[in-house]
């Protein structure tokens, strides 16, 4: 887990939860099955089973990875299309390049994050670069796929690279953890990037042994999923291991625990958790599209086919082969 990182004691910390304050509770936990994308790199479908009503804002989550490439076996994707959403690629170990259409691209590095909004439509890539293909080495990483409020569907393409550096880093009251705040706002502590949809998104370490409690804005949902290690979570201890969703009920403090004894390829319980204002609107994903009618998922499959989702650009990378 070598996302950015820092000693916990120059950090600022979270204050202690208010006696008062509502813990949230599991209402369920799902394992993710594994899967492949792209080119064929493996992922693990975080979401699996979990209805849209507990998801929304979100709809669609795949951890990429934790995999150890031989030299030449680093993959993909080709170039392709997407609309009405956003996507946040979230880079853990390895490096990701993004190019689009719509002229944003760069070099995702350890610890940063690439903000795609389609919006009214683009074409895009992301492959690892030819250094990486031809060396091999550890990749890992998520990527989250964020609705777009119906008035919102159309509007322009827009890309953020934001890197590792640029995040918000908090610890707990007794400096037992890390809380790297990716996007949106915790506890007054914001994350880089612009959300077009209201959402906190967070990865948090927490060493053996200990216990964080994350305050949590009381009208967003709140999904808790395990990048590695074991421990609990929710008022009542609810266990959770690499590999496992948890969806929250609603309250006002997220509370985390670390098993005071962790899987030996993972020393602390590592936590991607996420939550988000629910638009409460209907919601059609077909491939590449998430629209709000099947009119409009045919439309923009029609669109794509008619070249106006954008054009691949004349100086277009393409997936390196050793």
């Amino acid at each position: 887990m070598a996302a950015i990182t820092a000693d916990p004691l120059t950090l600022p910390r979270l204050a202690t939860a208010s006696a008062i304050a509502e813990q949230r509770q599991v209402k369920s936990v799902i394992t993710a099955p594994q899967a492949f994308e792209g080119e064929g790199f493996p992922v693990k479908r975080a979401f699996f089973g979990i209805s849209q009503a507990d998801l929304d804002p979100f709809i669609h989550m795949d951890q990429m990875g934790e995999v150890e490439y031989a030299p030449g076996e680093p993959k993909g994707t080709p170039w392709h299309p997407h609309r009405g959403f956003e996507t946040f690629t979230y880079l853990i170990d390895g490096q990701f390049i993004h190019q689009d259409s719509n002229g944003g691209g760069g070099l995702i590095l350890d610890g940063g994050t690439q903000y795609m909004t389609a919006g009214n439509g683009i074409l895009h890539i992301e492959t690892p670069p030819a250094a990486l293909v031809e060396a091999g080495g550890l990749f890992h990483g998520l990527q989250l796929w964020i609705n777009l409020p119906r008035a919102k569907k159309r509007i322009d393409p827009q890309y953020q690279d934001l890197q590792g550096k640029d995040s918000a880093l908090i610890t707990s009251a007794d400096g037992g953890a890390i809380l790297r705040v990716l996007a949106g706002e915790i506890a007054g502590h914001k994350g880089p990037g612009i959300s077009h949809t209201p959402l906190s998104i967070a990865h948090l370490t927490l060493a053996p042994g200990a216990q964080i409690d994350i305050p949590w804005t009381p009208s967003f949902n709140s999904i808790v999923y395990a990048l590695a290690g074991q421990g609990t979570v929710g008022l009542e201890q609810r266990p959770l291991h690499s590999g496992q969703t948890a969806v929250m009920v609603y309250g006002d403090t997220l509370r985390i625990t670390a098993s005071e004894s962790q899987e030996s390829r993972s020393p602390n319980f590592e936590l991607f958790i996420i939550g988000g204002e629910p638009l409460r609107e209907p919601v059609v994903a077909y491939g590449p599209f998430v629209m709000s009618t099947k009119e409009e998922i045919v439309e923009a499959f029609e669109d794509f086919q008619a070249g106006k989702l954008g054009v691949i650009p004349a100086n277009a990378i393409q997936p390196h082969r050793a």
